[in-house]
């Protein structure tokens, strides 16, 4: 939303009204005075005009969780227990899912209550790198690597997934690391070159890691840095 848009609508004062608040250094935007009639205003920003608050911040939430197997990843579901019965906040209704995981596929999930934050992190075009551990049933063949690297054809959407990097750490475990994120794609890549998936974990998006000594379950708000980082801010 404009400043001024958001002016105009304090006590319906008018667009004009806002205009002249704003030229004449009345309003303030988190205790600075702006000047600027579409300088863009969020929910999470403090604004005032003549000292008198317009719009009290929302809290803006960042965090992040090590969601284990078998849970969810849904704000509400009645059979299956979600990600969001995990978190111990008041403010957890208001969180939406930023790159979810299957229920069978454990590892770094997160959620927030800023979407454009979200959309910024988890957009196509961004090309963010995931990166997963994964553990097949069979023996991951050497050819693997150069066939991941070369992506593959998935005709029920006419694409081709993007290079993706396959580093094999032993007989049946690699660490695989995608810069999409289709539809059970790790799974179905695997099944392209004659194997299948029994445990998947997703270890990082990004610049965020899954801290070791966050267990499962357990989750932890971001700081700052790691905000500003995760949307290329820093």
């Amino acid at each position: 939303m404009k400043l001024d848009r958001l002016i105009a609508g304090h006590q319906s004062q008018g667009r004009q009204a806002a205009h002249h608040a704003i030229a004449t250094r009345r309003v303030r935007v988190d205790g600075v005075v702006v000047t600027d009639s579409h300088h863009p205003v969020d929910r999470f920003m403090k604004v005032e005009m003549d000292h008198v608050l317009v719009q009290a911040p929302e809290r803006a939430l960042y965090l992040m969780l090590h969601k284990p197997v078998g849970i969810l990843s849904a704000t509400k579901d009645d059979q299956f227990q979600t990600v969001i019965d995990l978190i111990d906040d008041p403010d957890k209704h208001r969180l939406h899912i930023a790159g979810r995981l299957d229920r069978s596929t454990s590892g770094l999930v997160l959620l927030t209550n800023d979407g454009r934050w979200s959309k910024r992190l988890m957009a196509a075009e961004e090309k963010v790198p995931k990166v997963y551990l994964v553990e097949t049933l069979d023996p991951i063949s050497p050819d693997a690597v150069e066939a991941f690297a070369r992506g593959f054809y998935f005709h029920t959407e006419d694409i081709t997934t993007l290079p993706a990097e396959l580093e094999i750490l032993g007989e049946r475990s690699a660490r695989l690391t995608l810069h999409e994120g289709r539809y059970h794609q790790v799974k179905r890549m695997f099944h392209r070159v004659e194997n299948l998936v029994v445990k998947l974990h997703r270890e990082s998006i990004g610049t965020l890691t899954l801290p070791e000594d966050l267990p499962a379950g357990a989750w932890r708000e971001l700081t700052r840095e790691e905000v500003l980082a995760a949307a290329g801010d820093e």
